[in-house]
């Protein structure tokens, strides 16, 4: 096994940022020797996440002050905005260091529809068209090499490990394509926000960002390469009243395939040796419960009684297939440790 690597986490004290450290301070390859806040430096971690008080942690820093010419790995959990800029100064300051970025900045191989989405020009246009999406099931190879790994959206994560081999397979058509999706309130960040304050989310269900959500872009980028064609993707996301967990349902046209146990086959080819796709058998429910605090994705189709259409469904845990788990997934494929090292746990339940 490879030795243990110096690694870096920018935006240590966020969901993210935690639950990569909850995930990765047991693992053999990884030795966090800096952890970032600024708005926290120089507090112990424990402060800040009380339960993580037993891990042997460094105290937080500014991002200024950590000399990158110590550090092997960076994993990046900053909002989008801050990330891209502050990657620029890293790989200044270490060229050899590789990223593994957990914000939208790299995610998106057009400059012009990350501006159009993201409100301002990207500052590293050059760096942009560098970066491997991070979909590790779909882009594994060039993970392993990648300089910056531009870890996927949590809601893109699902929708397209669920929708990617039914699409590349012709099995569904990519025209009037909806994804109905629902995430905890982590996805929101840790920011003190109105909408996600006890009282206005406790017992409420509701939809944001209607027709305009941000990860509509990958989603597009992602189903349009695998079809060969310009996609347009209908995707509303809704908050739901619990801490973290993911359930996107998407209403797809049927192609190729007759049925959706034709779609589960596919499945089940495509998946084969992944260790963290599990394909639920037939009529099984997916549900946020079954995979939640693990690295796995739970997947199952159904017939919509609508002829010539399927209702394909998938569950995560948005913090960690979605986002921490899937991180230390590409670290493992980029430093040459086991795949599934550090991400064995089984699901919390209940």
């Amino acid at each position: 096994m490879p030795s243990p690597v110096k690694a870096a986490l920018l935006g240590a004290s966020g969901y993210t940022g935690a639950d990569l450290l909850r995930l990765g301070v047991n693992h053999p390859g990884l030795d966090f020797v800096a952890l970032t806040a600024n708005t926290h430096a120089g507090k112990p971690m424990a402060s800040v996440f009380p339960h993580l008080a037993p891990a042997r942690l460094p105290d937080l820093v500014t991002n200024e002050s950590v000399d990158w010419n110590e550090i092997e790995v960076v994993f990046c959990g900053l909002p989008h905005g801050a990330s891209q800029a502050i990657i620029v100064e890293i790989l200044k300051a270490n060229p050899k260091i590789r990223i593994i970025d957990m914000s939208a900045d790299y995610r998106l191989e057009d400059e012009g529809l990350y501006q159009q989405w993201y409100g301002a020009a990207h500052v590293a246009p050059d760096l942009q068209k560098q970066a491997v999406y991070g979909l590790t099931e779909h882009y594994r190879e060039g993970i392993r090499t990648a300089r910056i790994i531009a870890c996927p959206g949590c809601y893109p994560t699902a929708s397209l490990l669920a929708l990617l081999p039914l699409v590349k397979a012709g099995a569904i058509k990519t025209e009037d394509m909806i994804i109905d999706a629902k995430s905890g309130v982590t996805g929101a960040g840790r920011g003190l926000k109105q909408n996600t304050l006890f009282s206005e989310a406790g017992e409420s269900l509701s939809p944001y960002s209607v027709g305009n959500h941000r990860h509509t872009a990958e989603l597009e980028q992602e189903i349009g390469k695998a079809s060969g064609q310009a996609v347009t993707v209908n995707f509303t996301p809704h908050l739901i009243p619990m801490s973290r967990g993911e359930l996107i349902t998407a209403h797809v046209k049927l192609g190729s395939a007759a049925n959706a146990a034709e779609l589960r086959q596919i499945w089940a080819e495509a998946y084969a040796d992944e260790p963290f796709i599990r394909i639920a058998a037939k009529g099984e429910m997916p549900a946020t419960g079954h995979v939640r605090g693990s690295n796995y994705t739970l997947l199952n189709a159904f017939d919509d009684r609508i002829a010539g259409r399927a209702i394909v469904i998938a569950a995560i845990d948005n913090l960690v297939k979605g986002s921490a788990g899937q991180a230390i997934q590409n670290f493992n494929i980029a430093f040459g440790f086991p795949e599934t090292q550090g991400l064995e746990a089984l699901p919390l339940f209940p």
